[in-house]
């Protein structure tokens, strides 16, 4: 029997001690003892939102399919349990043996969001690991970062021993295949570090040198290590059928953010919106075949007893047998108590028909992203939809039953007037008028418009990488001018209105296309108490506003500041397929408010067709 790393008057004193205990329906269990390799794959949240996480679950479940490697699961204390364990002096555990983390032969960290970045300090302190790279010896684990913030990981850069870019699937066995070579050879870790440098999508941040100019911008980055690649690819299933996949997921004892079960029915996005980064940098399309979802959502249901399965992806609605995929799904579980949940819906006849028929009786609210209250703005984003899609698309949502919408968008894009601030409330009018256009016996209740805004923030490898960012002063006062256009609107009572925290959107622009610098920015901030980050409550300011003072970084350079077209990125040594001439032309198309079509309408030329040989994979068009 486990002897639990906590006591029992720990335990009964903190909030939520499922978090901490293990032995979850399908959690794995092996003989540390039998095993070559050990691998801690963390989460640096809070356990309900690691747990919801279906990258961990896929590389949990693709480790521990091997004889020789045992994967567990770490997640970040929560605020209670990491005072007690700095206080009595309890290193970081593993969830599964209870095994201190500094233990293991790896420490694997997903990136999910640049609010995350304490909360890898947080783990390495508490697992008494050193927090640099350069201080590590043969004694600690070999730490390891992926996911999407790894396609700027300069700002963490420090902190890691190694990074790896793209998808999991693809090289992670060799990786361990070269540990366990260098293992057996009596090797250092530094011939380790140099035999990973070799393997397509690693990346070894020490191996290389960055040079600046006088302004403060990269003049160039290079590898000082013969072992270390001038350019790193990043690494892409293909065979979406022939990959990994968890037939029977971790189901924990609490209630977690991602409560069923999710069942990914593709990879990428034929879209092109650009703002987004997940669209860019996940190209190709990869779907996974009617078949092998419906075996999928078959064992995984039966294996968890999750009463909701969720179809995940970024464009649900651009999958090519979904409408077959929801009929099995309907059929197979009728009367069985399977809820079903569509996310990242487009707003059209089909997606409505379809979720009409796989909602209950009780219409929650249906969410809708405009991003952009004009059409005109719409257009710089190359969001693909028109006003008329967006009426018409709730006319139909009104008249099937619902009375809530979520209206999605964003404000500090590049181009932004008033006009477009001021469109954001007239849109959201227009849709509450959908409403009471229709007869008053088919009305459902009171109709309820929530228009949310998010603040703008440019990420690497997408169209807006140039673009400059708002201030703090200058969010607010867009979101003062959308505030003021609502009240003014004749359904106002029908429409409701918030919008995101300025403070932390300025800050994880910084972070998002920082370099090596803000690195001590982000340490600074740690050791003076930022924890949570991404949490409102947790979330102070002023720490972070001290450390960059005190490092003597300016925010201003990585935000306001409009790039050149020629300036050298912290990220230009990623190869994510995506080309920068791409980009570039994109960015062009942005100002001069011209439409890019999507994928399946014609082929832009962006780069990734060679992951396919030289053919699109969209359009089987020569490129």
């Amino acid at each position: 029997m486990r002897k639990l790393a906590l006591n029992d008057e720990i335990l009964l004193s903190i909030q939520q001690p499922a978090r901490y205990i293990g032995g979850e329906v399908n959690m794995v269990n092996k003989d540390p003892k039998k095993v070559d390799v050990r691998f801690a794959m963390c989460f640096p949240d809070v356990y309900e939102i690691g747990m919801s996480h279906l990258g961990i679950q896929i590389l949990y479940d693709m480790f521990n399919r091997r004889d020789d490697v045992y994967c567990e699961r770490v997640y970040s204390p929560w605020t209670d349990l990491d005072k007690l364990m700095r206080e009595k002096n309890i290193p970081l555990f593993a969830v599964e043996s209870q095994d201190p983390v500094k233990d293991f032969d790896f420490l694997g960290i997903t990136l999910q969001y640049e609010m995350c970045y304490t909360n890898i300090l947080q783990i390495l302190d508490l697992s008494h690991i050193p927090l640099h790279a350069e201080d590590r010896t043969g004694e600690d684990p070999i730490v390891i970062g992926g996911g999407p913030c790894s396609y700027n990981p300069e700002p963490i850069a420090p902190f890691f021993d190694l990074f790896y870019l793209g998808e999991g699937e693809v090289v992670y066995f060799d990786l361990l295949d070269r540990y366990k070579e260098n293992k057996r050879n009596g090797g250092s870790r530094k011939d380790f570090l140099e035999m990973a440098a070799e393997i397509p999508g690693i990346y070894v941040p020490s191996f290389y040198d960055v040079w600046y100019k006088e302004d403060g911008t990269i003049d160039r980055m290079v590898p000082v290590n013969p072992h270390a690649p001038d350019k790193v690819s990043k690494q892409l299933v293909m065979d979406m059928d022939a990959t990994y996949y968890p037939e029977k997921p971790v189901v924990p004892f609490i209630k977690v953010t991602q409560d069923r079960v999710v069942l990914e029915i593709m990879r990428g996005c034929i879209r092109g919106c650009r703002f987004c980064q997940a669209g860019m940098v996940y190209r190709p399309v990869r779907e996974r075949s009617l078949e092998e979802l419906k075996a999928l959502a078959y064992k995984m249901l039966k294996s968890t007893g999750h009463e909701e399965i969720s179809l995940s992806s970024l464009s649900s609605s651009d999958h090519t047998q979904l409408e077959g995929l929801v009929s099995f799904l309907i059929e197979e579980f009728d009367g069985k108590g399977i809820n079903v949940s569509l996310p990242s819906l487009r707003i059209d006849a089909f997606s409505l028909d379809v979720m009409s028929k796989v909602q209950d009786v009780k219409k929650s609210s249906l969410t809708f992203a405009p991003e952009a209250g004009s059409q005109r703005l719409r257009n710089v984003i190359n969001k693909g939809l028109t006003e008329e899609d967006i009426l018409n698309g709730s006319a139909e949502a009104f008249r099937g039953g619902w009375n809530r919408v979520k209206l999605y968008f964003m404000l500090g894009l590049p181009t932004e007037t008033p006009e477009d601030m001021r469109g954001i409330a007239e849109l959201s009018e227009k849709v509450a008028e959908e409403y009471y256009n229709i007869p008053k016996e088919e009305r459902s209740g009171k109709v309820q418009v929530t228009a949310s805004t998010s603040f703008f923030v440019p990420k690497p490898f997408t169209p807006f990488q140039w673009a400059r960012m708002c201030t703090k002063e200058e969010f607010l006062e867009r979101a003062h001018i959308v505030n003021s256009r609502m009240k003014e609107m004749l359904n106002r009572k029908s429409l409701r209105y918030n919008w995101h925290e300025a403070d932390l959107t300025v800050l994880e622009g910084v972070l998002a296309r920082g370099d090596r610098k803000v690195a001590a920015v982000i340490e600074e901030a740690y050791k003076n108490g930022a924890l949570y980050d991404s949490w409102s409550e947790h979330f102070h300011n002023e720490i972070w506003m001290q450390a960059f003072e005190t490092c003597g970084v300016d925010i201003d350079f990585y935000t306001v500041r409009e790039r050149s077209l020629d300036e050298i990125f912290p990220w230009d040594f990623i190869d994510t397929g995506v080309t920068k001439e791409f980009l570039k032309r994109e960015w062009n198309n942005a100002v001069n408010e011209s439409v890019t079509p999507n994928c399946r309408a014609k082929c832009s030329g962006c780069g990734v067709a060679k992951y396919k040989g030289g053919v699109c994979y969209e359009n089987k068009n020569e490129v």
